[in-house]
């Protein structure tokens, strides 16, 4: 995330997730003729939607057939993998509602939108991958106490077919990762899976070695601690979001002192600082302002805070209280 000389961070749009939240859209900005989006931007936009839709699809493909490969070839590896492959599949398919919820307009019951909604399912998503972590751990060991070779032909033919398919994600994601910060997200753990069905095939090359009994339920049981990894770190974010706090990027202290160094004359305390939804950010604040101030000047200068909030740290709702004298609650952060 980009940051300017003075700590605050420049616009951009936070994926919010686990890439996972994976491929977050960035919002369209106001024309200067409303409602005017060039054609360009539709098309890019319709052809992000229909690489994000093709890579899910060969994740599920890659997810069943790891599945049916697994258990016919008693591959620990390959269950692990697919069991990887599942997390993404769902994950792309957050990131296609979370474009889809996005584009729906706020309604008076739900002002603030539906972009909590994928926060929720991100949730839900984190704590199917914790649980499936747990059963690829639990059959590592019994696997690793009882050493048996699985059969090499199948294992290395879906493994092989796994990695073509996530290369093939991965060429589907190149050109808007460079681009969209959001995108690159996705693009790197994609990047991720091909590796990890590389490592696959390798232990299939290996299984007919003598130590080979032992490296399929090895491979899986690495796979299944980066899967534990990745939901923890899912799980924390999505938490954070779900409890009201700020983003994992945003420190509400720089941001109350970037105010305070653009606008010297403004003291904001009783700040409350949040996220609502992957790349949603609101403030709410009490602004002491000078007590010879016109209502004008004050109309201004508010203005001039919400702008500042929204060009430098991306907040894109922020209420303002303005006040001649503090009230009970001084401290910034409390109240």
């Amino acid at each position: 995330m980009a940051q300017s000389p003075d700590g605050s961070r420049r616009r951009s749009t936070e994926f919010s997730f686990h890439h996972l939240l994976l491929i977050y859209p960035k919002a369209c900005r106001k024309m200067k003729n409303m409602g005017q989006i060039n054609d360009a931007t539709g098309a890019g936009e319709r052809s992000l939607d229909n690489r994000i839709w093709a890579s899910m699809a060969l994740n599920v493909l890659i997810t069943v057939a790891e599945v049916l490969g697994g258990v016919f070839s008693g591959s620990l590896a390959l269950l692990s993998d697919a069991a990887h492959n599942f997390g993404d599949a769902a994950a792309l398919g957050l990131a296609i509602g979370a474009r889809v919820i996005g584009r729906k307009p706020p309604t008076a019951r739900h002002s603030y939108g539906f972009k909590r909604m994928e926060v929720i399912a991100a949730t839900i998503n984190a704590v199917t991958l914790f649980v499936l972590a747990a059963l690829i751990a639990q059959q590592a060991v019994h696997r690793l106490q009882n050493p048996r070779a699985p059969s090499q032909g199948l294992m290395l033919a879906v493994a092989l077919a796994a990695l073509a398919a996530n290369t093939g994600s991965v060429l589907l994601l190149r050109r808007h990762g460079k681009h969209d910060v959001n995108v690159q997200s996705a693009f790197l753990h994609m990047v991720q899976d091909a590796l990890l069905s590389l490592a696959v095939v390798a232990t299939a090359l290996l299984v007919n070695t003598p130590a080979g009994p032992w490296l399929d339920p090895l491979t899986g049981l690495t796979i299944g601690l980066l899967i534990l990894v990745g939901a923890y770190k899912l799980l924390r974010r999505t938490f954070s979001t779900l409890l009201e706090g700020a983003a994992h990027d945003m420190d509400p202290e720089k941001v109350v002192e970037g105010v305070a160094r653009v606008f010297p004359d403004v003291n904001l305390h009783h700040v409350h600082l949040w996220e609502n939804g992957p790349g949603q950010h609101l403030l709410t604040a009490h602004m002491v302002v000078e007590p010879r101030a016109s209502a004008k000047d004050i109309t201004g200068l508010i203005r001039r805070v919400r702008k500042y909030l929204e060009e430098e740290w991306d907040i894109q709702h922020v209420t303002l209280e303005p006040e001649v004298e503090e009230c009970d609650s001084r401290k910034p952060f409390h109240g």
